[in-house]
């Protein structure tokens, strides 16, 4: 697996805990080793300019996720999954309002950017549960 970090949002993440992470959740659905993912962290500057510019939205996100290739989880052969973009001082802020660490909300969102990398998607309920349930069972696996 091949997974490109970039931090410029001046936030000290911890990438290698965030490699290990997606690697894990890569292996888990079945993706092939030669898969390619470009993670970038950025600032609320940056964050809500692309949120403007691809979503139609105001201010900013916590996390957008610009897929590439049409990968489904199992996918047979090498592909591009695409570009997670993540924004540590929205996570750090969530972390706080729902009580848990920064790090536990930026692997949620880490893998919730890729499960959306993969076609998964959140706009009706049971959709929604599948994805939220997937993400935080990946993370827990992780941390296990």
């Amino acid at each position: 697996m091949s997974i490109d970090i970039l931090n410029r949002s001046g936030v000290d993440c911890k990438q290698a805990g965030l490699e290990s992470l997606l690697a894990f959740a890569m292996e888990q659905l079945g993706l092939h080793d030669e898969c390619e993912l470009n993670v970038l962290l950025v600032d609320e500057k940056e964050m809500t300019e692309l949120h403007i510019k691809w979503m139609e939205e105001s201010g900013p996100t916590d996390v957008l996720s610009f897929p590439m290739d049409e990968i489904r989880p199992h996918h047979v052969g090498p592909a591009i999954l695409g570009d997670i973009v993540l924004c540590p001082t929205i996570a750090q802020s969530q972390a706080g309002d729902v009580g848990h660490e920064f790090e536990f909300e930026l692997a949620i969102l880490s893998v919730h950017g890729l499960l959306h990398l993969l076609g998964y998607d959140h706009a009706i309920a049971h959709e929604e549960t599948e994805m939220f349930a997937l993400q935080e069972e990946l993370v827990a696996r992780w941390r296990a």
